[in-house]
């Protein structure tokens, strides 16, 4: 019998992980948070793949009446060392955690670009160039959980600090996830869904709806306010596609717990991923609020990833 809970995480894994040799061996750390008001939300994600030489910089501001602000980069170097620093090109990234599993601490200034249509990603549209600032703390706010079928594990947050677009400075209060992953990521192999929210009760619920033809997976948890981890059983996610694929709504249906959960998109942070041989996969990612069928509401992300799509002409 083991003698720890099977999803516990290590402060040890925090750190950087020693690759195999795989092209798409990648690792990554991902970061996102919607304010308590509601009026902006954003997500960073650092993806390393040491094969390739290249790390991947991929970072959206949005809110309901904002302009798209996205700060991307695929073709950035890759790491000198064993921290998650990196200047290059304009860009200064440093991915912190002085205190692992409990905090983690990004610091950016980098080149962005404003859209007033989230579609622009698709058509890569160049967009109003601006600057773009981040300080923002990660706060554990529940319990890091483990994936038993993959090395990934997903940590419950609070996120304070600040953020600039150009001139606006927008101080940051609210809620968030973070994640760490490591091992061969194949954007363009199949889809999924991913979502991480907070209910206004205090319950944390994630999940990651994967759909591999034939052999659907579903991993996550829900976390109620009496600190205890439920792992998902079973789990079922549907969405209603709209305009370039951007789904209008959606609903999940969670067990344990008997969550049915409607899903209403906010405003939209999507990428076109295109794969060296070509391959295409589009990824619409949003800001979203989600509401139990009990009553219950609250905010967060959610992500599809739809491989084998074509990118929109301009």
């Amino acid at each position: 019998m083991p003698d720890h809970p099977p999803h516990r995480v290590e402060p040890s894994d925090e750190g950087l992980h020693t690759p195999d040799a795989d092209p798409l061996w990648n690792e990554s750390y991902y970061l996102d948070f919607v304010a308590d008001d509601g009026s902006v939300g954003g997500y960073a994600r650092i993806g390393l793949y040491p094969n390739l030489g290249v790390t991947w910089w991929t970072t959206m501001v949005v809110g309901p009446g904002r302009p798209m602000v996205a700060s991307v980069d695929y073709h950035l170097p890759a790491l000198a060392g064993a921290d998650v620093r990196l200047e290059a090109d304009g860009h200064s990234i440093a991915c912190v955690s002085e205190d692992p599993l409990r905090a983690m601490r990004l610091r950016t200034t980098a080149p962005a670009a404003v859209h007033a249509d989230p579609a622009a990603s698709y058509r890569g549209d160049p967009g109003r160039a601006t600057a773009l600032a981040i300080d923002l703390v990660w706060t554990t706010d529940g319990t890091p959980y483990r994936y038993d079928v993959t090395t990934r594990y997903e940590i419950p947050c609070r996120v304070e600090g600040e953020l600039s677009v150009g001139d606006e400075r927008i101080v940051v209060r609210g809620e968030g996830q973070r994640d760490h992953s490591w091992g061969v990521r194949d954007w363009w192999a199949f889809g999924w869904c991913w979502a991480s929210v907070r209910l206004d009760d205090g319950t944390r619920l994630h999940w990651a709806d994967i759909r591999v033809p034939g052999f659907p997976v579903a991993l996550g948890y829900v976390q109620p306010p009496d600190g205890s981890v439920l792992t998902i059983e079973t789990l079922s996610v549907s969405e209603v596609d709209g305009p370039d694929g951007m789904p209008v709504s959606g609903t999940a249906t969670v067990e344990p717990g008997h969550l049915e959960v409607d899903i209403e998109p906010l405003a939209f942070a999507p990428l076109l991923l295109t794969a060296d041989d070509g391959r295409i996969s589009r990824f619409p990612r949003a800001m979203a609020r989600f509401t139990a069928r009990d009553g219950r509401t609250g905010t967060g992300w959610i992500e599809w990833n739809q491989p084998g799509t074509e990118p929109l002409r301009r």
